[in-house]
């Protein structure tokens, strides 16, 4: 019996109501660098969603297991897990989007749009997470710059 399939609006909904907030802008990226509880070296790239809620930013990776990596993983290992990152609007110090400008370097290369949020860790210490984003990253990081009082 085949499995019923979510539509993006119930997947949405669901998501507003799991986490207890507004979905303002959304985008499919994936993570480069910049978040300590992912290690400086992950097996695969981590693509997920890059989220802008009414309470801040997130990422949510959603693991995909195929035949071939549960082959090469083993059958004793660990199946891959969701992976999260939550940052609130108060801890954001900036966001923006960096895009290749050189013409030469686009003709030999695609060139992705990268995602650079600095945000406050819990110890005031400034970092930077960096995500390759799709076009829609300007949307992103203007939901994500901080207003100004």
């Amino acid at each position: 019996m085949a499995k019923k399939q979510k539509s993006p609006e119930d997947f949405w909904r669901e998501y507003e109501e799991k986490t207890g907030e507004k979905v303002i802008e959304r985008s499919l990226g994936q993570y480069v660098s910049g978040w300590d509880a992912f290690g400086s070296h992950t097996a695969q790239p981590l693509w997920g969603l890059i989220i802008v809620t009414s309470g801040g930013f997130r990422f949510h990776h959603f693991p995909q297991a195929s035949w071939l990596s549960a082959f090469i993983r083993g059958p004793l290992d660990d199946p891959p897990q969701e992976k999260t990152i939550f940052i609130p609007h108060d801890k954001i110090v900036s966001a923006v989007v960096r895009k290749e400008t050189a013409w030469y370097r686009t003709i030999f290369s695609p060139v992705t749009p990268r995602l650079l949020i600095s945000y406050r860790d819990d110890n005031g210490a400034e970092k930077d997470l960096v995500f390759l984003s799709d076009p829609q990253a300007d949307s992103i990081a203007g939901a994500l710059a901080p207003k100004n009082s």
